[in-house]
């Protein structure tokens, strides 16, 4: 069987988000819980050399790339929310290396008055030389995904022929070239790699990175997320305390993701846990997510789309776009409700989102 992304219905117009009050945010990326979006997620492209079994299916059909936004309308996007507040802005994927005009989106993109330009990629293709380009052109740090240092778990894992030790000489290359602090980033997922967990804390010690375990979250596109594969942020702390004892070192700033820790002993590297089901960090969000074919989602497990790819395309100037920004920013939900009775997955899995 092959799958075809889901596509969300629109009019010739596309969704377009309820009008707020004007007054309601001041030409600020402000909610309607009062929380300030200043942390973009630019998803670049669909594509991706991996097939992670928590993301997509091994036949997944990429989006026609006519649909997907330009380097301009990307580049446009990206300033416009700079210019209501944006300090932060994230490439995401797929798999950003595979964008074919990947070196411009990241200098245009970093010429804007931002603070921080990053980028999350599986390291598949980071090699040094392409890590001071990268540093060069403007991006300012790196997230690699390593969800097991087991070359077979990691090829059953990516459906891949990449072996884990190619990401860790790809964080290497980063750290050497300035990408920093550098982060990697493992989703544990019980009964397949959570007996990794203290081996995995560990790559932290050893090359001086970040190491962020994040637990299992319902973003496959085959629908198939299972609460008890879960591995608790509690479990988790617990686990890898009793080989490394660890020191609270708090969040990196008031819409920061990560539970911190640090080696009480004093080594170098951070362990992170991102814990979106346990302990969700709604409240904190700072985030808005355009996906590569340019949709606005103003929660990662959000069900609606407003289709700012149509606000582009058919002409509408800056101040446009602008309030079309501002109105989807005010209807972010409240949270995701991943544990209450109601709560509807999105159809569109991780890689058609953007990490």
């Amino acid at each position: 069987m092959t799958l075809s992304l889901p596509v969300i219905a629109r009019d010739a117009e596309g969704i377009a988000p309820p009008r707020r009050d004007p007054a309601a945010n001041a030409g600020r990326l402000i909610d309607s819980h009062g929380r300030t979006v200043r942390d973009l997620r630019l998803s670049i492209t669909d594509r991706c050399n991996f097939r992670c079994v928590y993301c997509m299916d091994p036949d997944v059909r990429f989006m026609d790339r006519a649909t997907l936004l330009s380097v301009d309308e990307l580049v446009r996007v990206a300033r416009v929310c700079v210019s209501l507040g944006v300090e932060k802005i994230r490439l995401t994927g797929g798999e950003p290396s595979l964008h074919p005009d990947l070196d411009a989106v990241i200098e245009r993109i970093a010429a804007l008055p931002v603070k921080d330009v990053a980028m999350t990629t599986n390291g598949s293709l980071l090699d040094e030389r392409r890590a001071r380009r990268w540093k060069r052109l403007g991006l300012s740090r790196v997230t690699l995904s390593l969800d097991s240092l087991r070359d077979d778990r990691f090829a059953k894992l990516t459906r891949s022929n990449t072996p884990p030790r190619r990401v860790i000489e790809a964080a290497r290359a980063a750290s050497i070239a300035g990408l920093g602090p550098v982060r990697i980033n493992a989703v544990i997922v019980r009964g397949f790699n959570d007996d990794e967990v203290e081996d995995l804390a560990g790559i932290a010690r050893t090359l001086g990175v970040d190491v962020r375990l994040i637990e299992f979250m319902p973003l496959d596109s085959a629908h198939a997320w299972d609460r008890s594969r879960v591995v608790s942020a509690d479990e988790i702390i617990e686990r890898v305390g009793r080989r490394y004892p660890l020191r609270s070192a708090g969040r990196d700033g008031p819409g920061g993701t990560s539970l911190n820790f640090a080696f009480a002993d004093g080594a170098p590297g951070r362990l992170g846990i991102i814990a979106s089901v346990t302990r969700p960090f709604c409240g904190a969000c700072n985030r808005l997510r355009v996906t590569a074919d340019g949709q606005i989602r103003p929660c990662l497990f959000s069900t609606v789309e407003y289709d700012l790819r149509a606000a582009l395309r058919r002409g509408d100037d800056d101040e446009a776009i602008a309030r079309f920004l501002l109105d989807s920013t005010w209807v972010k939900p409240a949270g995701h409700a991943i544990d209450s009775t109601g709560f509807e997955q999105p159809a569109r899995p991780m890689s058609a989102i953007g990490g």
